[in-house]
């Protein structure tokens, strides 16, 4: 295995953090030689430092699109936090609903790894606006940083263990057999959920209108305290009043600062 030196590590590491936010301590050092040796190897370098290089002579977006699936952890799984879900569901749908007047929901899953999230907002969405749903617009914006995690997501092919947490009622409704392991969301839900590359890094996002919910779970957890408050900032400006923000139950903000009011756990709301 090639080594990675300490000037290496801060090297790439440093890399990181300005292009995708994600804050890379000194115990990771044997995590990111792992995850990146046999690319420098296949690529007939020498060390991290011409892998460094290369990555930022790269003109194609290729190299960075490995880079980055090689760095990012894509770990997620269906019902993952499941109060948050039942909240949205139970209490969320029905404050927002009704201030709604051009019958345009706008909800935004900022991390959505492999799918599992939007899938299940779908879901959601389509058993609680049921003989409604034709004169709605519900369709879930889901944006990841790794272009392989969407990949799999816009397939929406999950085996059967997979989708274990997932209730017989949604199985039935939402999903078919593909084969003896795999079941696959139906074009019908595959359609209700528009998958797009972002980087949260990015200074700015193109979006032309303020969404009614955002979940970002799970992934400022991999940022430093400023990286996070930037990203929480943008975050405000891009929710209507009254919207929601879902963060994971691993991250909390700062109360004293920000200028989200404090719903419950992991729960914040734009007033």
């Amino acid at each position: 295995m090639i080594a990675i030196t300490d000037k290496e590590f801060k090297l790439l590491s440093e890399f990181i953090q300005k292009n995708y936010g994600i804050h890379l301590k000194k115990e990771k050092q044997t995590l990111l030689t792992g995850r990146l040796h046999k690319v420098i190897s296949e690529l007939g370098l020498k060390n991290f430092t011409e892998y460094h290089e290369y990555l930022i002579n790269d003109k194609t977006g290729l190299a960075l699109a490995v880079f980055v699936d090689k760095i990012t952890t894509n770990h997620t799984f269906f019902m993952r936090e499941p109060d948050h879900f039942m909240y949205f569901k139970d209490q969320v749908l029905p404050q927002i609903k009704p201030r709604i007047k051009d019958n345009d929901l706008r909800v935004w899953c900022a991390a959505s790894s492999t799918g599992e999230e939007p899938y299940t907002l779908a879901m959601i969405l389509s058993d609680y606006f049921e003989n409604e749903k034709m004169n709605w617009d519900t369709k879930i914006l889901a944006t990841d940083l790794s272009q392989s995690a969407l990949e799999t997501a816009k397939k929406g092919v999950y085996s059967s263990e997979r989708i274990d947490p997932l209730s017989n009622q949604w199985k039935l409704k939402y999903l078919s057999k593909l084969d003896a392991n795999n079941m696959v969301f139906k074009d019908s839900l595959k359609s209700e959920v528009i998958y797009r590359r972002l980087n949260l890094m990015d200074e700015v996002f193109p979006f032309k209108k303020k969404f009614h919910v955002i979940f970002c779970r799970n992934v400022m957890i991999y940022f430093d305290v400023p990286t996070k408050e930037t990203l929480v900032n943008k975050l405000y400006d891009l929710l209507e009043v009254g919207g929601y923000l879902f963060i994971g139950h691993s991250e909390s903000l700062n109360r004293e600062t920000t200028r989200f009011k404090y719903i419950r756990p992991a729960v914040y709301r734009k007033i």
